[in-house]
């Protein structure tokens, strides 16, 4: 479970020291290249350059550069009627397993899935959706995928064991695995006869993932690893045949030294030397088992290495990169069936002689959940979409932010249908409460959700700062740049006026409906608006950026309004046009939930420029502080009398 609250921010404080904000004094200032792929040559004067694509590009790491790649996220992607009717026919049956046969609530109190349960849910072929069909598996798109998430997610703990096995458990193998590798493992990991786990998370090592101890030490006859130490907090850990083992490796460097990296290994419990501990008794998803993982001398073939030796911090970012979009789809899932839930209750239940639903309060709480199962749907099949175009897509800060954007939701919006429910809602003989219980965790794995607002901020800025560094060395020093500054202020605010255009995200130019061109021109000038505040940023920081996290707070927050909004207007104004059923009702949550991020942009844009002490920052530190200098509580009590 918490194996998968791994992306590392030491990680990206070294990376970013050692590589990114390094290059704004060190880069070839007229042509820089990122990893994705993009080579940019720089515009004379902003972050605005022209670029041409020789792989797919990121959006969100474009538009740190102030850049609105339109072809990214318009027109929304589809299935064909075809596939769809297919994965309607696939849906089916699951859906009424979930419906009918599974039973939740004694799953939470017996802190256990039956294991019937896990035979038809591998009869129904879970344990292999991603898994190619040649050895044995679904092979279902990353849209099919999200849209089996939605159903999943009606028993948090089945979706948890579910997504331990193959979002994360054998992902590695799918993405860096041998043939010889996936020829061995996957047939009987796709139909569930043997269970997967990821094996990361340490007692000394959570979120950063760099700080681990297990050791895999080379054997005399260099033909096994052998591997020691624990894990914790292990999803199917107690269950799992088949682990995603990481553990501290001895390699030679490029100067002939030796070091310690770590290394990605595939573990059967079958080689030996692996225990179990007890089942950990948890607040919520408890039918999943989770548990230490201990390796005693556990001897594993050196042909089970994941990647390459010394390359494991690669592997596991990777495995968890690539699977965080679903929870957008699952949380929607579990929020419409709660909207269906409170509806039906605020439809019969009276107070004063009214029904709940005519009450002002309680209308806002529905209308606001419904709006957030919308945000997160259009996010995640979006995001599912790109990742199913021909080619590398890479779609890892999309993904993170889906993440934090559902996990976040889906907490709210349970936490007000229990309100809506009141006391019914608190009973353990419904189940809202267990709901409540099971969408805590959402904000904890895949990456704790301050962890990934690092990773999603810092990453673009490593984007920004390679492109930019004869941009930012000008900002800096304006006495000696006095016609580039003049310039890049008048840009600015020949812009602000409306005498200079960003991207065209009308109608005519392949963007919006018509009915959304007055959110479409508040989007595109916020992208426009987000590019110079990102160059202002490493001006003013340079590498301090790193350390400002509640800066960077704001930059993720931005980001994540910024492409809820983008998602929001490329699925309405499909449905606007397409004249889907209730494509009104769509187009009345698409401009409310515009109207709402965009209140929120503006008001991160002015913290920013008002950091840090204007706008609280320094006094919260300060408080923070002085209250963990004193372990605890400072003030002194109301009711004491002397100093």
């Amino acid at each position: 479970m918490l194996s998968r609250n791994l992306a590392s921010f030491s990680r990206f404080n070294r990376h970013l020291n050692e590589k990114v904000l390094h290059r704004l004094s060190k880069t070839n200032p007229t042509t820089c290249f990122l990893k994705d792929g993009v080579t940019t040559g720089h515009s004379s004067s902003c972050c605005h350059l022209h670029t041409s694509r020789l792989a797919p590009a990121a959006f969100i790491k474009n538009l740190f550069l102030g850049q609105f790649n339109k072809e990214d996220v318009f027109p929304y992607p589809e299935i064909s009627l075809e596939k769809f009717n297919d994965l309607n026919q696939m849906c089916e049956p699951i859906e009424r397993f979930f419906k009918e046969d599974v039973d939740s609530k004694k799953q939470d109190e017996e802190a256990k899935i039956p294991d019937e349960t896990l035979q038809t849910l591998k009869d129904l072929g879970l344990f292999g959706m991603q898994v190619p069909q040649e050895y044995g598996g679904l092979e279902l798109s990353n849209t099919e995928f999200a849209r089996i998430a939605e159903i999943t997610a009606l028993d948090g703990a089945i979706a948890v064991t579910l997504a331990a096995h193959q979002s994360i458990g054998l992902k590695g193998i799918l993405i860096v695995g041998t043939d010889e590798q996936k020829a061995k493992y996957l047939p009987k990991l796709a139909t569930g006869e043997h269970v997967a786990a990821f094996a990361l998370t340490e007692p000394s090592s959570g979120s950063d993932a760099a700080s681990i101890r297990t050791k895999a030490t080379l054997s005399d006859d260099g033909k096994h690893f052998l591997i020691n130490g624990s894990k914790i907090w292990i999803s199917n850990g107690g269950i799992a045949d088949v682990m995603t083992v990481f553990a501290r490796t001895e390699v030679t460097n490029d100067k002939g030294e030796q070091e310690d990296k770590i290394s990605a290994f595939i573990v059967e419990r079958a080689f030996g030397g692996v225990t179990s501990g007890k089942p950990e008794d948890k607040l919520g998803i408890r039918g999943s088992n989770t548990c230490e993982v201990h390796f005693e001398n556990t001897p594993v073939p050196v042909e089970n290495v994941l990647g390459e030796v010394g390359g494991g911090f690669k592997v596991a970012m990777n495995i968890l990169n690539s699977g965080r979009f679903s929870m957008g789809s699952s949380g929607a899932g579990m929020i419409k069936v709660a909207v269906g839930m409170v509806t039906e209750h605020a439809s019969t239940r009276k107070q004063f002689n009214t029904k709940l639903r005519d009450f002002g309060l309680i209308q806002e709480k529905i209308a606001q959940m419904t709006i957030t199962a919308y945000v997160m749907e259009s996010m995640a099949y979006l995001t599912a979409g790109m990742l199913d175009r021909p080619g590398p897509q890479d779609c890892s800060l999309e993904a993170a932010i889906v993440k934090v954007f559902a996990s976040e939701g889906s907490w709210v919006c349970v936490s007000e249908a229990l309100q809506i429910l009141g006391g019914l809602g608190y009973m353990k003989d419904y189940p809202y409460e267990r709901y409540l219980r099971d969408a805590r965790i959402l904000l904890i794995f895949e990456g704790t959700n301050e962890i990934l607002r690092m990773y999603v901020a810092l990453t673009g800025m490593q984007a920004a700062g390679k492109q930019l560094v004869d941009t930012v060395k000008k900002l800096q020093s304006p006495l000696s740049n006095p016609g580039f500054v003049t310039k890049a202020l008048l840009d600015r605010f020949l812009y602000k006026i409306g005498l200079k255009k960003g991207v065209k995200l009308d109608h005519d130019s392949g963007g919006v409906h018509p009915v959304f061109n007055d959110e479409a021109k508040t989007l595109q000038t916020r992208a426009t608006q987000f590019g110079y505040v990102v160059e202002s940023l490493l001006a003013k920081y340079k590498k301090g950026i790193m350390t400002e996290q509640l800066v960077l707070k704001r930059i993720a927050d931005i980001l994540i309004d910024v492409y809820a909004i983008t998602a929001v207007l490329s699925r309405a104004s499909r449905s606007k046009t397409v004249g889907l059923r209730n494509c009104d009702h769509e187009m009345t949550i698409a401009k409310t939930f515009c109207k709402q991020a965009d209140e929120r942009i503006t008001k991160n844009f002015y913290d920013i420029a008002r950091a840090p002490d204007e706008n609280c920052d320094s006094a919260i530190q300060r408080i923070a502080t002085e209250v963990c200098n004193n372990h605890g509580y400072l003030a002194v009590h109301p009711l004491m009398k002397e100093f």
